[in-house]
């Protein structure tokens, strides 16, 4: 067998997904941590229609929120995530680990996740969401500090985008 292959076949690739609205501090603890637990980390930001299909909307439009997360230095690959189907996601890009948020630990869903996701050899690790930090709590600080509603803000939002199109 020749050193590439040897090589491929060792790399682990691990695979998580979120919106990452917002992006604070738990987003990069959630990514610094994943990445120590594989060799090549691809992220799934979860796409604007897929954010209104679970009920709610992003301040930061998608192409802005995947440039960000691909940014990050802990990050290999960032793609678009259209769908909750985290198995066929990970089957697909050849990962080994699914790292998730520890508020899915020991529900009956995950339960059932966890027996597919091992009978495709793919593990779950879950992860300590940061405490005192989500987008949710920056949004709802947003609008009682500053009086925004996520309509005015995104209105607030693609202003200062046309603006700086302007200036250029």
């Amino acid at each position: 067998m020749d050193s590439d292959t040897t090589k491929s076949n060792t790399i682990i690739i691990g695979y998580t997904t979120g919106v990452y609205d917002l992006f604070h501090i738990g987003h990069l603890n959630l990514l610094k941590n994943a990445k120590g637990m594989c060799d090549y980390l691809v992220v799934g930001v979860t796409v604007d229609d897929l954010v209104a299909y679970k009920g709610k909307q992003a301040l930061i439009p998608f192409e802005d929120r995947i440039e960000i997360v691909r940014s990050c230095k802990y990050v290999d690959a960032a793609v678009p995530q259209y769908d909750m189907d985290k198995l066929t996601a990970c089957k697909k890009l050849g990962a080994k680990v699914l790292f998730v948020g520890d508020d899915w630990y020991g529900t009956d869903k995950w339960k059932e996740y966890e027996r597919k996701f091992n009978e495709e050899g793919i593990r779950i690790v879950y992860f300590p969401y940061t405490k005192g930090i989500s987008s949710t709590k920056i949004t709802q600080a947003l609008q009682q500090v500053r009086g925004w509603t996520n309509e005015s803000a995104q209105k607030a939002f693609h202003l200062n985008v046309e603006n700086q199109n302007n200036d250029r």
